[in-house]
């Protein structure tokens, strides 16, 4: 942390401190009176604006009466502030936490339709072909990413503007019934007018997004975050040369994306390829049944 700047990891800390405040009926007045701190102090803490050491997290626990394997994950995320690695877990709630706090959405997927927009349906399609994720895990995973849309429930939802490549729409993840839904629902998100849902044309050939899916995430409270999506977690960047970088990135994708419209007409037209495809699929299966 510089200069008071909060990042990632010290707010996905002080969210798990005031978390433990409220199980346990603290307030943030309180803690600083036993602790001797100031308040002010405390709610930085709790804001991710000062970096606590594991002995002030140690004293924290120690009077909000946080004990067992709950404290220990505690302190474990303390000692990973300044670390390379970040656990998946933790990293997963981190990023839903961050996505729910964004007044600005802006995100690149290549192989599939982008995390928020994915139905239930495609996102089991999607998750079950994933050779890391145990089989006992697969709903978990569907859940978290069907949780992480309760952004577009906000009373001011975020702008999101997401950016498709067309190849992703071709692909029949879970079969043409359940790529055929997942279409038509991307044409009622794309009628919102927080939503802009923006489609890069096979024919532009290599684009600015060819390293990688990214997420650009812009809060009112404070500074941008980017974060890459891996096949083990993925990564968040958050240092102001790494946020331009990604900037540009963008901004050349979105100069050789199709229009709003244009691309609603692409959605539909292999939306209806979809369904046919799926008709013709099953008219198959009738005759080899009869």
């Amino acid at each position: 942390m510089i200069d008071g700047r909060s990042t990632v990891r010290s707010r996905e800390l002080g969210n798990a401190l005031r978390l433990a405040m409220e199980r346990s009926n603290f307030s943030g007045k309180r803690l600083a009176e036993l602790l001797g701190w100031s308040e002010s102090r405390v709610s930085r803490f709790l804001t991710g604006r000062l970096g606590a050491t594991e002995v002030e997290v140690s004293a924290m626990l120690a009077l909000l009466n946080v004990t067992g394997e709950t404290r220990e994950s505690l302190l474990r995320l303390t000692r990973e502030q300044e670390a390379l690695g970040w656990s998946p877990s933790v990293q997963s709630r981190a990023l839903g936490e961050h996505l729910r706090k964004s007044s600005r959405i802006t995100d690149f997927h290549a192989a599939f339709v982008p995390y928020l927009l994915q139905t239930e349906r495609y996102a089991r399609a999607v998750v079950s072909r994933m050779v890391n994720v145990s089989f006992d895990s697969i709903e978990t995973h569907v859940a978290e990413r069907v949780a992480d849309q309760v952004v577009f429930g906000r009373t001011a939802p975020p702008h999101c503007a997401f950016y498709i490549h067309e190849l992703a729409l071709h692909l029949p993840i879970g079969g043409y019934e359940v790529m055929s839904e997942q279409l038509h629902h991307l044409l009622r998100m794309a009628v919102r007018s927080y939503v802009n849902i923006r489609i890069i044309p096979a024919a532009v050939g290599a684009h600015a997004g060819l390293a990688g899916s990214c997420t650009l995430m812009e809060f009112a409270e404070f500074e941008p975050v980017v974060f890459l999506d891996e096949e083990i977690g993925g990564h968040f960047r958050e240092e102001p040369d790494e946020i331009a970088a990604y900037q540009k990135v963008f901004a050349a994708i979105s100069a050789v994306s199709l229009d709003q419209t244009t691309s609603k007409d692409l959605i539909a037209a292999l939306a209806e390829e979809h369904y046919d495809e799926r008709k013709d699929e099953q008219e198959v299966l009738d005759e080899d049944d009869e």
